[in-house]
């Protein structure tokens, strides 16, 4: 059977297969990631790290700290806290980027961790940026990371994969930026949620890398866990550059793995030879869950929001409408390198910002502002009357100087404008390019060029039916049930959040014992769900369970009711992670669900439908009265984190039969 790039790259880092397994979307697998990131969240890893009971990294090659979210905060605590990340990062020998180096995701670039063809992951949501460089990046939770830390391993189950085919070429003034507008505007009911995505097109080829990491970044917003590009010339001729940049620059500054050496153990001429006799490229027929296609000729300036990137409107159009802004940022992994800070000077060469407007810049990374000096552009951009902030994050998670008020419009280069996130809940949000963002900055109002006339937008989609092999055998380990029987209650909603599955106000109370987690489960979505669940019972709830924040408890409240397993038409990928890292069997059946909502219209908010199922593991089949549901199989892997009763105990039973 023939295998896509993303299912090939995560073959290279699969472990424990059996002898000639292929893997596809849906399997369970332990990887071995060529490279884990952490930033500020170094210092809760390290907790979980402890706890687990490890006393060293694995592998310390593999791991790489980044301190880049909360670096414009100069109190005690925090720089204490940074004190002993670094601490840390000496202490295990592994490479550390202090602040004020840049954001660990345009680090993870420059210096070559994230290298075509490789598995890398990160404890942070952007890490699908490295997918420009055709790199399979995507993000983990802090226990997964302190699992790689502790073992070199953590699981993913491969998720199904969309092809997008960019044809064509931008117009002049137009942007990648524009172009991820576009998608998360266009294709806005969830069409990539927790799908991986495959560009593929003969636009490529014009899109140069810093656009595509502009694009990949923000499929994170699009609801996809990894966007990758194609390895092309594009990409070894960015490497080369790149690599011989590093040579001219000399090894003061490069991390710890140097161990002597004088040539760059990441970026180098040998390395690049090696990858372009090795580039994995899809298979012939490869299974796709759906094809999307965007002609690039037709995108032109976009605006998305406020406060979503759903909402999406042409400059021509929003121009017009007059909207007042308080506050711009050209800041963030998304839009902060070489060019666009280049694009944004172009615009206010020989302007000022107005009156009233405070517009604030940081470049991706320490770098990129020396170069950006260099050039000139960084100089005008201050002339101007940006306001400087250091490389970094910043405004674009709610931290440090420059945030919305109430009241206030802002524009942002930046890739998220959910309510709240740059500030005040009462302030208005836009997204924009570099370049819609500085002309907006200089107008006092979000425009750019009202001459420049919009297309419509040429796009189309098609949905492949879901592929599952039937009538297959899978083994099953010693202590897994082969069969899991249960009533079905039918919770028939989309979207339920890990607020109306466990409330916020309990999240912190560290004394909350599992007995009371299981008491209030459920209890801001349905508050008769007490009276109606009982222990024993199978949850079927709708699309996208368990959307919101990345709290374990709304996985370990449902566990400790009884509930033997939850089935969803789909779920956010963030709970699957932590239902199997607590041991917690989650399962997609979107044909349920489906068929659940004709046989009972109008439903209560739970309802127990006196429907008995029985889940058969080793078939991989959920049977309900007469009709056969195929599974994706709950293999090896999954298995295990059921057994050993979640990861954080699969890894200390790791760690006890290495040193027993």
């Amino acid at each position: 059977m023939p295998q896509n790039v993303i299912e090939k790259i995560t073959q290279r880092y699969a472990v424990d297969l059996e002898s000639g397994q292929k893997i596809y979307s849906g399997d369970f697998v332990f990887i071995r990631p060529h490279y884990v990131m952490t930033h500020d969240n170094t210092a809760a890893v390290i907790q979980k790290f402890n706890a687990i009971g490890s006393a060293n990294i694995a592998n310390p090659r593999q791991t790489v700290i980044a301190l880049d979210h909360n670096i414009q905060d100069k109190s005690e605590k925090n720089l204490e806290k940074y004190t002993k990340i670094k601490a840390f990062a000496k202490d295990m020998g592994v490479d550390f980027y202090p602040a004020g180096r840049g954001i660990g995701h345009q680090i993870m670039c420059e210096e070559g961790y994230a290298w075509p063809g490789t598995f890398v992951v990160a404890s942070d949501s952007h890490s699908n940026m490295y997918g420009a460089l055709g790199c399979l990046g995507t993000p983990i939770v802090r226990t997964d990371a302190a699992s790689i830390w502790a073992t070199g391993q953590t699981w993913w189950q491969i998720p199904p994969v969309v092809k997008v085919q960019l044809a064509g070429k931008l117009k002049p003034g137009v942007s990648g930026k524009d172009v991820i507008i576009t998608l998360c505007g266009y294709f806005n009911k969830d069409e990539v949620l927790n799908h991986a995505i495959e560009f593929t097109g003969d636009g490529i080829p014009y899109l140069s890398i810093e656009q595509r990491l502009t694009i990949a970044n923000m499929s994170t917003e699009w609801g996809a866990l990894a966007g990758v590009f194609p390895i092309d010339d594009v990409t070894i001729r960015w490497l080369k550059v790149r690599a011989q940049f590093i040579k001219q620059r000399g090894l003061e500054g490069v991390p710890s793995d140097m161990d002597g050496n004088d040539e760059h153990p990441r970026l180098n001429e040998t390395k690049i030879d090696q990858l372009i006799q090795n580039i994995p490229v899809a298979d012939k027929d490869a299974c796709y869950s759906k094809e999307l296609s965007l002609d690039l000729s037709s995108v032109s300036p976009y605006v998305s929001g406020p406060n979503s990137v759903k909402l999406i409107a042409p400059i021509s159009m929003i121009s017009k409408k007059n909207i007042k802004i308080n506050k711009a940022y050209l800041v963030s992994c998304v839009n902060s390198r070489t060019e666009d800070l280049a694009e944004a000077a172009a615009v206010l060469l020989d302007k000022t910002i107005a009156k009233g407007v405070e517009f604030y810049i940081a470049a991706a990374s320490s770098e990129v502002q020396a170069k950006s000096e260099k050039n000139g552009d960084w100089q005008i951009l201050l002339q101007a009357g940006a306001k400087p902030l250091p490389p970094g994050c910043g405004p674009c998670i709610g931290l440090g100087a420059g945030l919305l008020k109430d009241g206030e419009v802002g524009i942002s280069a930046t890739n998220r404008n959910f309510k709240g996130r740059m500030g005040s809940r009462n302030a208005d949000t836009y997204l924009a390019s570099p370049t819609v963002v500085a002309a907006s900055a200089a107008a006092g109002k979000i425009m750019y060029d009202e001459k420049r006339v919009s297309s419509k937008i040429k796009a189309s989609i098609k949905i492949n039916k879901r592929t599952i092999k039937e009538n297959q055998t899978i083994s099953i380990m010693a202590n897994f049930p082969e069969e899991i029987r249960g009533e079905l209650i039918f919770c028939n909603q989309d979207n339920i959040n890990t607020d109306g599955i466990y409330p916020g106000k309990y999240t912190y109370l560290d004394d909350f014992t599992s007995e009371k987690q299981a008491k209030v489960a459920m209890e801001n979505y349905d508050a008769d769900f007490q009276k109606i669940v009982q222990k024993g019972d199978i949850l079927v709830g709708g699309f996208n369970f368990g959307t919101g924040s990345s709290r374990e408890q709304a996985a370990t409240a449902l566990k400790y009711c009884g509930i033997q397993l939850v089935i969803a038409g789909s779920f956010s990928e963030t709970y699957k992670r932590n239902a199997l890292n607590n041991g917690f069997l989650v399962i997609d059946v979107p044909e349920l669900v489906n068929d659940l909502r004709k046989r009972f219209l109008n439903t209560k908010l739970t309802l127990r439908t006196g429907i008995n199922a029985v889940l058969n593991s080793k078939k991989s089949k959920l049977i309900i009265e007469n009709k056969i549901y195929p599974l994706s199989p709950i293999g090896k892997v999954a298995q295990e984190l059921i057994i050993e009763n979640g990861l954080e105990n699969w890894v200390k039973q790791k760690i006890h039969k290495k040193n027993p």
